[in-house]
């Protein structure tokens, strides 16, 4: 059983009634239940403000959780900054231990992709509607499993992203999205941290209704099983003993 912990900043649904339309069931609920829907899937959910629109001081984020999760996926957009440093610096640790990470659309500029990228994570955007078609660059990578007979898949609405990105060139690059005003993202990219996998994946703007879409759904559920540690190894630089004598 992969144990998920779906983490949304959990804003959006709270202030803005044309959000809250699109995800009457919030952003993190969404994803959480067509994730739920897998037998190999225990989903769970932390957000950053509450129910009542307050914040969280740890950011719904505990080292119990953080223990207990195989993988988090991570959306948030317009409150990184909301995020305490210290908790930053624990998801990151908790990666570089083993435990898998999925950054999701504006994630990009959350604090903890940015400490484990080690750069700006800057690029261009614009929302005005555009048609996005993700183009498939390697139908043999396990997160792409179930599209052999697909080029591409296409989202008819989507915020644009636009290069240059700044970050680490990817471990290994599975969708490139093209759109219609003319632009180009690195729009599926795998990195490996010590001994956590990351996937960065960017459709998914707060105000299009990407995450009921069937093929985006199967991406994240196949990026969450390859994300997946077989392990969780403490981080340490320990003296050694010689193995051999002189």
């Amino acid at each position: 059983m992969i144990k998920v912990t779906v983490w949304n900043e959990y804003r959006h649904e709270q202030e803005e009634e044309r959000i809250s339309k699109v995800y009457p069931k919030v952003i993190h609920s969404a994803i959480a239940e067509f994730l739920g829907t897998n037998e190999d899937i225990k989903v769970t959910t932390a957000t950053l403000y509450d129910e009542n629109n307050q914040l969280r001081e740890n950011a719904g984020i505990t080292d119990e959780l953080l223990a207990d999760t195989d993988v988090m996926i991570w959306w948030g957009h317009i409150a990184h900054g909301q995020v305490p440093d210290e908790i930053a610096i624990k998801v990151k640790e908790a990666v570089l231990a083993g435990m898998g990470i999925i950054f999701l659309h504006s994630a990009h500029h959350s604090k903890p992709f940015k400490l484990l990228m080690g750069t700006t994570c800057n690029l261009g955007w614009r929302e005005s509607d555009d048609k996005e078609r993700l183009w498939i660059l390697d139908h043999n990578h396990p997160i792409m499993a179930g599209f052999e007979d697909k080029r591409f898949i296409e989202l008819e609405g989507e915020e644009t992203y636009s290069e240059p990105f700044g970050i680490p060139d990817p471990d290994k690059l599975l969708m490139i999205g093209w759109y219609n005003g003319g632009e180009v993202f690195r729009s599926a990219c795998c990195w490996r941290r010590e001994n956590g996998k990351i996937f960065y994946f960017q459709p998914g703007h707060e105000s299009y209704p990407t995450f009921y879409n069937k093929d985006v759904q199967r991406i994240i559920t196949n990026a969450v099983r390859w994300v997946n540690p077989q392990c969780r190894i403490k981080l340490e630089c320990p003296w050694i003993a010689r193995l051999e004598e002189k």
